[in-house]
């Protein structure tokens, strides 16, 4: 039967390790965030064993939030990869112990090139503590092993660290959602962050008549393209309303009360003025959360000067388990 307890434990000491990092940020942590912002080439992620995996993650996601970064495994680099590096560079090396070999043989390089060098490390006195430009205190007070020896506490440590200086980095660079859709295009992440533009229906597929088309001919091309609305353009295919299966509802029923025929009506006297409407560059969410919000099934994405570029129908965004 499994130890319940140890696992709690394990998880406590975790636990406690991440919260003893929360006084730590400081000053040095301002200064590790100034020094990647500034970065002017790529942030290299650097570490041996365990700390190497956590070194995976850390650049992994600092290149999913904007900041150009990558895994340089330490053995590789002194058998020939050191060529990646740049003095514009910045390096994020992380060590429990800050002597791991493979990184103190790094430094000649790194200091010869010129590049700055972040460390995150559990003894801030250590060779590589004191060679960093900046080293950010990561040390546990014991290991979340029995035995106190194997990396547990100390990697969760650094790794939620890593978290905290991306996060940080990713707000203070004006990160936007926009941003994140441009390099997240797969996966659940990419539908949630879709554009409009990637769904809409353009060129022969838009409903559009004139200001000054006959009702007849407009409830044609509402029927031919089966959006259950038309948008109404000036002589410039600029949009000035929409003609929905709602207003025809309610025009029908105005001429039942003694109103002039809908039929003998042009679509600018049919029309709802100040439609809604989206950009190609809008969220497909966004134009989701509107269509719900205004009770809409379809919305106009417009152009420069309000040209009509196409229409998004709500059955397109659920074919995209947005829901």
């Amino acid at each position: 039967m499994a130890d319940l307890a140890l696992a709690r434990k394990v998880l406590e000491t975790e636990a406690a390790a991440i919260r003893a990092l929360v006084r730590r940020v400081d000053g040095r942590f301002e200064a590790a965030v100034h020094l990647l912002r500034s970065c002017g080439g790529r942030v290299i992620v650097t570490g041996m064993g365990k700390s190497g995996i956590i070194c995976r993650k850390i650049a992994a996601t600092l290149a999913s939030t904007g900041t150009p970064a990558f895994f340089l495994h330490p053995a590789e680099a002194i058998h020939g990869d050191l060529g990646v590096l740049q003095a514009d560079d910045v390096i994020l090396a992380l060590s429990n112990s800050g002597e791991t070999e493979e990184l103190l043989r790094l430094l000649e390089t790194i200091k010869r090139l010129g590049a700055r060098m972040i460390a995150i490390t559990g003894d801030c006195k250590s060779t590589l503590g004191q060679a960093a430009d900046v080293a950010l205190d990561c040390q546990v007070s014991e290991e979340a092993c029995p035995m106190n020896l194997v990396p547990t506490a100390s990697t969760t440590a650094a790794l939620a660290l890593g978290d905290a200086l991306a996060m940080t980095l990713f707000v203070a660079k004006g990160f936007r959602q926009e941003d994140f859709a441009n390099i997240h295009p797969g996966g659940k992440i990419g539908k949630r962050l879709m554009r409009v533009e990637q769904l809409m229906h353009g060129a022969d597929q838009r409903p559009m008549v004139s200001v000054e088309t006959p009702m007849s001919e407009a409830m044609a091309e509402m029927s031919r393209k089966s959006f259950g609305m038309t948008c109404v353009v000036d002589s410039g295919e600029r949009l000035v309303g929409v003609i929905t299966d709602g207003d025809l509802r309610r025009q029908m029923l105005a001429t039942q009360q003694g109103t002039r025929s809908i039929l003998e009506r042009r679509a600018g006297e049919v029309m709802t003025r100040n439609p809604v409407t989206v950009t190609r560059g809008t969220l497909a969410v966004e134009a989701l959360r509107l269509m719900e919000e205004r009770k809409i099934t379809s919305i106009v994405v417009v152009g420069a000067a309000q040209t009509v570029e196409g229409i998004v129908h709500l059955h397109d965004l659920w074919r995209t388990q947005l829901f």
